[in-house]
């Protein structure tokens, strides 16, 4: 990490810092990274969703439908919100799409808006099969299906960073100037 950017982070985050965007996008790999970088603890949404259920994400989608599973992540991010105190949240790529649960998020966190290219997402998702909604003929088909509906609606995150082929730390620095630069705007809040 430039250790420019290093020095000038944030002293203390007094809210959770939750990535939203679609599967792909790095929402875990670089929230790990970033909760490292900003001495925060990290939560997968996501994981935490399946040992409440005791099922992985698949297995829930085909015992309980999308709508259990979303119901469950509306459920738990509302109690990390509510309990976690600062950190960095991952969440599923349908988490911020719920309109209770983005309100939420919105109110209590700062939301960061992780964006791909439709190309980077078919890369890092093909062959994947624990992306239940790629489970499809035709995967690319259905990201940019999912771009289509979801980017208007991520695009009312709090900050935005766009991503590409890039190494990770590239765009781990990406994500600390934003938070830096919206901690500044918002220092009087």
């Amino acid at each position: 990490m430039n250790e420019q950017i290093k020095t000038s982070l944030p002293p203390v985050l007094t809210r959770p810092v939750v990535l939203v965007g679609l599967m792909g996008s790095g929402k875990t790999t670089l929230g790990q990274a970033l909760a490292a970088a900003l001495g925060l603890r990290f939560v997968d949404a996501d994981d935490v969703i399946v040992a409440r259920a005791g099922l992985a994400i698949p297995a829930i989608f085909a015992q309980q439908g999308e709508a259990a599973f979303r119901a469950a992540e509306r459920a738990v991010i509302a109690d990390l919100l509510a309990t976690a105190g600062p950190c960095v949240v991952a969440t599923g790529g349908g988490a911020f799409i719920n309109d209770e649960t983005r309100a939420l998020i919105l109110e209590k966190a700062v939301s960061l808006w992780i964006k791909a290219d439709l190309d980077t997402l078919s890369a890092r998702t093909a062959g994947d099969d624990n992306r239940p909604l790629l489970q499809t003929d035709n995967p690319r088909a259905t990201l940019a299906a999912l771009i289509d509906k979801r980017y208007p609606v991520y695009a009312q995150a709090d900050i935005t960073v766009e991503t590409g082929a890039e190494p990770a730390d590239v765009t781990l620095d990406k994500l600390i100037e934003a938070l830096c630069r919206h901690a500044g705007t918002h220092a009087r809040d």
